[in-house]
């Protein structure tokens, strides 16, 4: 997914990418002298007007719910589309504003590979939210600083933040029985799957099985969706692909036509059923990758997906 502004350590250009529970999360940064300062006008979606006195020298990373959201505060490994405004909170330079009114909204997932005070700033927005957060160079860019960003070594920053939507960090259904011959799947805490492929032969067609029911938006054809998943071959049920161990849900349009972006076995576990879902599918190969070696994924095989169904863009 795209992401138009890199505040990362190793970020070279300006673009900002935010990747790297309990049931009432708190959040890990609250409100302080320095990001009640920041005033910002305008509608939640809009381009803000921002203001704040420079410089801005907060000693830990401060979050100021302008517009309050709904819902839970977004966690670890939960992705958001946001609108963004980023300053330099010493000098006051703007460095980059995107996302808001008919452009396009940022996909962010917070995750170890995101700056410390993205990360904890975040924590304390919820869908529907509008924050401004403060960040203290040790948990920006530290003592290098980002000379391409124009960020100094005790350089701040300040970014407000529009969630627009969020989606779930993992799945919320009820379980439900699935038939015998079908994968085992168990699921930690944290929502990843283990799987256990029977030893015997697979189905000789796409099979699904809802493993659990969600009540949320129903998926049709042609939608993008948000989705974390874990993919595993029928044959040694060794892992061959997982958006868990990528570090962020993954997202592409799912269809019974050509516009599709996975496998047709892929399309076909997910439309029709409702966010929230976790679903299994037992993928042959000429609804997988058929004869032709995938990635390691050796020629006529058998697949098998567990699906997390997240969100619908």
């Amino acid at each position: 997914m795209r992401l138009p502004l890199a505040l990362t350590v190793t970020a070279t250009a300006v673009a900002l990418a935010l990747t790297g529970c309990a049931s009432a999360p708190e959040p890990q940064a609250g409100a302080g002298a320095s990001s009640d300062l920041v005033e910002v006008r305008g509608d939640f979606g809009d381009t803000p007007r921002v203001d704040f006195p420079t410089p801005l020298v907060p000693g830990e990373t401060q979050c100021t719910e302008l517009v309050e959201g709904s819902g839970d505060h977004l966690v670890d490994g939960q992705q958001a589309l946001v609108g963004l405004a980023v300053y330099n909170g010493t000098t006051g330079d703007e460095i980059q504003v995107t996302g808001f009114g008919d452009e396009e909204a940022v996909p962010v997932v917070l995750g170890a590979n995101t700056l410390t005070g993205l990360r904890t700033g975040l924590s304390c927005a919820r869908e529907g939210s509008r924050v401004a957060v403060v960040i203290p160079p040790a948990d920006g860019f530290g003592e290098e600083g980002n000379a391409s960003l124009g960020i100094g070594p005790d350089d701040s920053l300040v970014v407000i933040f529009d969630v627009q939507e969020a989606f779930l960090p993992k799945t919320n259904g009820s379980p439900r029985i699935t038939r015998d011959g079908f994968p085992a799947v168990v699921t930690a805490p944290d929502g990843r799957p283990g799987i256990t492929v029977p030893d015997e032969e697979p189905f000789e067609t796409t099979e699904v099985e809802v493993l659990k029911q969600g009540s949320g938006e129903t998926v049709e054809s042609g939608d993008r969706v948000v989705v974390h998943y874990t993919g595993v071959l029928w044959d040694g049920g060794d892992v061959f692909d997982s958006s868990w161990e990528n570090g962020a849900p993954a997202s592409f349009v799912v269809s019974d036509g050509a516009d599709s972006q996975v496998i047709p076995g892929f399309s076909e576990a997910l439309i029709g059923q409702q966010v929230g879902s976790q679903v299994g599918v037992v993928i042959p190969p000429e609804d997988g990758y058929g004869d032709a070696e995938q990635a390691g994924i050796p020629a006529g095989s058998t697949l098998f997906f567990v699906i997390d169904i997240l969100g619908v863009v």
